[in-house]
């Protein structure tokens, strides 16, 4: 075996096998078609960690005439030769077996196998017929049902045969396959073959600490987007004779796509993380994600929930928004209006009418003379929706396999404010949001590294629940 363990991912035309290869090896640029045949050549796929190639995944054609070439193999078998060389050997120049001997290639040269089948039709007898040539191999392998879920009434019969010439075998749903099943899958390769087990153990070691350390990366692209959209300010004159409220409207519209901009540049840094290059996924209107960052619904759903603002009222400050009356007050124009009853559901409707005194605290709207300034942010309900937005996207971008193409198909959003990640915070976790809302918006910098890292602990541990458990 090479110093860089490659495996082979075989099967017959249709059944997933580029679905599987492009979800493990996260690598959205392998080619899936639901169209049979379109591989028709070996392509191979390194999986690099700082900058380092730990493992290979290798594409291959299906298998076209598996009876046949079961029929030689035997037949070679029975002479003492190698079944896999001397086959391709002796049918290079057969046009027939072209796929078939292209798909052996990897075997060859010393690859493991994970056989691909689409667990919701039966077992047939050219699918007993492959897993025969793949047990004349020799090789180190596994099989993968490429199963939904709702489609399982063959499964058990799939086992029995797999049972009969594979090392191991696993249920593994290449569509809808997260972060904690592609780990569990590559902890099974190891059972394949002894030999390849202290490899296998440096892969999956180098997998988690590369995991972890995205993950890191994504709590600090969070951590400065929130300081840099909480610090963010605009203001403008008002000339001599001036319309007061075309200016503060024009203001209120920058503000809210200056900040709105920051956001989705942070969550495309995010996106690249975790290697989703190509593919850009719409998430449906419905999403919260496509809610303007100011709607009514966002900060209905994404900011305090009714127990948290218990919390806030004794935490004291401005820092919760002016006051607490302010959430459920009928304000009008631009950026905020209360909407009566739940706490923290303010949304955004543009208007023409001049802010009223509570809008202008909450958004920190200061007149002074004839300049007119927006921010920094006064409410720090804008700090618990950003980061729910951003755990959020998270969550759908690590859950979004790399072999999937369905993009208009959206994961569970919460409905509730109790639903949201921060909404399950203790107090303890609000004072240091508190902390670090005041600390960041008055730009005290010593308090902004304290209660940053404090800040940064719980994302960090909110980011491992969510990759590992949902």
């Amino acid at each position: 075996m090479t110093t860089v363990p490659e495996i082979a991912i075989l099967g017959h035309p249709n059944e997933g096998k580029s679905s599987v290869l492009s979800t493990l090896a996260e690598d959205d640029s392998v080619r899936v078609s639901a169209i049979p045949g379109e591989t028709t050549e070996c392509r191979t796929f390194p999986v690099v960690i700082d900058g380092r190639e730990m493992l290979r995944f290798t594409d291959t054609p299906g298998f076209q005439n598996p009876s046949r070439v079961v029929a030689e193999m035997r037949m070679i078998a029975a002479e003492g030769r190698d079944p896999v060389k001397r086959f391709r050997e002796k049918f290079k120049d057969v046009q027939e077996l072209r796929d078939d001997v292209e798909l052996l290639l990897p075997i060859e040269r010393g690859a493991g196998i994970i056989y691909v089948v689409d667990g919701s039709r039966p077992v047939r007898n050219v699918d007993k017929a492959e897993m025969e040539i793949l047990r004349l191999t020799g090789r180190p392998r596994m099989a993968i049902i490429n199963c939904k879920e709702e489609e399982s009434s063959q499964l058990e019969n799939w086992k029995v045969e797999f049972r009969k010439n594979f090392n191991s075998n696993r249920v593994f749903n290449a569509h809808r396959a997260t972060y904690a099943e592609r780990i569990l899958l590559l902890e099974t390769l190891k059972s394949i073959d002894q030999d390849w087990q202290s490899t296998l153990d440096e892969v999956v070691r180098a997998f988690k600490a590369d995991w972890a350390a995205r993950n890191s990366a994504t709590v600090d692209i969070l951590l400065a987007m929130i300081n840099d959209c909480l610090q963010y300010s605009v203001s403008g004159d008002l000339p001599d004779g001036g319309d007061a409220t075309a200016l503060e409207t024009r203001l209120a519209a920058s503000y809210r796509q200056t900040l709105a901009d920051k956001e989705q540049k942070a969550h495309e840094r995010i996106r690249a993380l975790y290697k989703h290059h190509i593919f850009q996924y719409t998430l449906p209107p419905q999403s919260l994600l496509n809610e303007d960052l100011f709607s009514e619904r966002t900060w209905h759903l994404l900011g305090l929930s009714q127990t948290q603002v218990a919390i806030a009222s004794a935490l004291g400050g401005a820092v919760v928004g002016a006051k607490l009356d302010l959430l459920t007050a009928g304000l009008s124009f631009g950026i905020f209006t209360g909407i009566g009853g739940a706490a923290g559901a303010l949304g955004a409707i543009m208007g023409g009418r001049k802010l009223s005194t509570s809008a202008k605290n909450l958004l920190g709207m200061k007149i002074g003379g004839e300049n007119v300034k927006i921010g920094p942010a006064a409410n720090i309900n804008l700090l618990l929706i950003l980061i729910n937005r951003g755990l959020l996207f998270y969550r759908h971008t690590i859950n979004w396999a790399h072999g999937r193409r369905d993009y208009q198909t959206l994961l569970p959003e919460p409905a509730t404010t109790s639903e949201v990640y921060t909404g399950k915070w203790p107090a303890g976790h609000l004072r240091i949001c508190k902390a670090y809302f005041s600390a960041v918006t008055e730009q005290r910098e010593q308090a902004i590294r304290e209660s940053g890292e404090q800040l940064a602990r719980i994302l960090s541990e909110t980011l491992k629940e969510i990759s590992h458990h949902e």
